[in-house]
């Protein structure tokens, strides 16, 4: 159980960090653009980490105050599941 959960939790967060690259590429290209609301999905889904790093590593939606707000909550919120589940 533990094992499925970590694997999951990896794979959804490199997931996670890929697409807000590629929105973040896409918007400096004027392409086709990743909905807001499928990028916090994601980091419902378990992305939460790999949301946050990406945010600062490529420096997108960082000036969105319900991304900067939004996506630390979730990412605390995991954590506290996550010690509860694994601990």
């Amino acid at each position: 159980m533990k094992t499925i959960l970590i694997f999951y939790l990896v794979i959804i967060n490199v997931v996670t960090a890929f697409v807000y690259f590629l929105d973040k590429h896409n918007a400096q290209k004027k392409l086709y653009r990743v909905s807001e609301k499928a990028l916090i999905t994601l980091a419902l889904a378990g992305g939460s980490l790999g949301a946050l790093l990406a945010m600062y590593i490529f420096r997108h939606k960082t000036k969105h105050l319900f991304f900067t707000l939004s996506v630390p909550l979730i990412l605390f919120l995991h954590v506290v599941i996550i010690k509860f589940v694994l601990f």
